[in-house]
């Protein structure tokens, strides 16, 4: 007995909803991934500011470091180090001399 009627054992592609296709479902999901990192780095950026350090308090500090002697100049001077000098000195055991003194 044979009849007219294909059968077929998955429903064609016009009758799935775009949502319950993975392929479709992906794209949006990563933009909205995108776009909630996104939220996420500039709420963490703007709550956790680095301060702005004043000029003239880190001069007064420094000429204050070039004063001591011994192991308390040493360590005022790595104290009163700028951040990314300090950063990239880190594993280094001495403090670099100061620009005009010998």
């Amino acid at each position: 007995m044979s009849s007219n009627t294909p059968v077929t054992s998955q429903p064609n592609r016009e009758d799935i909803p775009w949502w319950r296709i993975p392929q479709v479902v992906f794209v949006p999901a990563l933009l909205l991934l995108g776009v909630l990192a996104t939220s996420t780095m500039v709420v963490i950026s703007i709550m956790d500011q680095d301060p702005v350090l004043d000029k003239e308090v880190y001069e007064r500090e420094l000429r204050a470091a070039q004063v001591l002697r011994g192991q308390a100049r040493t360590d005022a001077l790595m104290a009163a180090q700028p951040a990314n000098q300090a950063r990239n000195h880190s594993a280094s055991p001495l403090v670099p001399v100061v620009p005009g003194e010998k």
